[in-house]
């Protein structure tokens, strides 16, 4: 069982600016900004046997479906036993005050991202217990050869309303690949595209995720970018993997809603190539990873 949390820390925020969470807004009057955000009008979600997006049920596009590449999903990537022991380990750490209710441990170099300037100082290399994990990564197709330099385990209670905003990840130091590591309860991440245009929908047959692909029917159908949000549900204890299109286009988020009892995400990040051999801070990336890959690391 996970480590209750204390009651004090329920009490305490560190949201800034427009994002809130249930401690604040219980101190705040009005509604809070989340819910006066436009919420999208089409709802798809994501079909892992296929790699396609398909209308929800009971909506307007119901049976239609577009590609969406760039999403690897790898259920039961660790065992209960396993997912028990990380999360323990993680709570003999101190958990930061993060952003919408939202706990976090920082493994990686300290980092301003506007600048595009970082520091090595305090780092010293991902978790001891993140060691088997990275290992078994290398295992499987699309993650070979990944090399993460930053750890960063994220901490999700419904009692704090915990969620994060749509956002699309650095590029700068950041490279091809992001992997979360879903931990103690399933989710859904929502992904959505502010990019002005269309998506092309096609007929999907109704058999089954499997007969998608070569017996799709024509596109014969349009939806706005803007409007669509796609759902992709990940099970506990399973390994997300977003690059491509999804990792740089869509947006990712995870909305308060989904968040239906206490969830731990550790998400593991490479470096870009600018950072890796060839690139023109090669040598600063080599550090990182001789730090990143000691795995002696505490949270910065």
């Amino acid at each position: 069982m996970a480590a209750a949390e204390d009651p004090e820390v329920l009490q305490e925020c560190g949201c800034k600016g427009i994002r809130t969470c249930l401690i604040c807004e219980g101190q705040r009057c009005g509604d809070p900004p989340w819910q006066l955000s436009p919420q999208k009008t089409h709802h798809f979600l994501y079909c892992s046997d296929s790699g396609w997006a398909v209308g929800a049920e009971d909506s307007d596009f119901e049976g239609w479906a577009f590609p969406f590449p760039g999403v690897t999903l790898i259920e039961d990537f660790v065992t209960r036993e396993e997912e028990a022991e990380m999360v323990r380990l993680m709570d003999c750490d101190p958990w930061k005050l993060s952003q919408s209710g939202r706990r976090k441990q920082d493994y990686g170099p300290k980092v301003n991202f506007r600048k595009q300037k970082l520091k090595t100082a305090g780092f010293r290399g991902l978790p001891s217990f993140s060691r088997e994990v990275v290992r078994r990564m290398g295992l499987f197709p699309g993650l070979q050869g990944f090399q993460p330099v930053e750890q960063c385990n994220l901490d999700y209670s419904p009692e704090r309303g915990s969620a994060i905003d749509p956002h699309l990840d650095d590029t700068w130091l950041w490279g091809e690949r992001l992997v979360s590591l879903n931990l103690l309860s399933p989710t859904v991440v929502s992904m959505c595209r502010e990019a002005p245009g269309s998506l092309l929908l096609c007929s999907a047959p109704s058999a089954g995720a499997e007969a998608f692909g070569d017996s799709v029917i024509a596109p014969s159908r349009s939806v706005q970018c803007q409007e669509v949000e796609v759902a992709i549900t990940v099970p506990r204890r399973s390994l997300l993997v977003l690059t491509g299109a999804a990792r740089h286009q869509w947006t990712h988020a995870i909305h308060r809603r989904h968040i239906q009892a206490r969830r731990v995400c550790a998400t593991f990040r490479e470096l870009s190539a600018e950072f890796r051999p060839g690139g023109r801070q090669q040598e600063l990336g080599q550090e990182l990873l001789q730090l990143a890959l000691s795995f002696q690391g505490r949270p910065v």
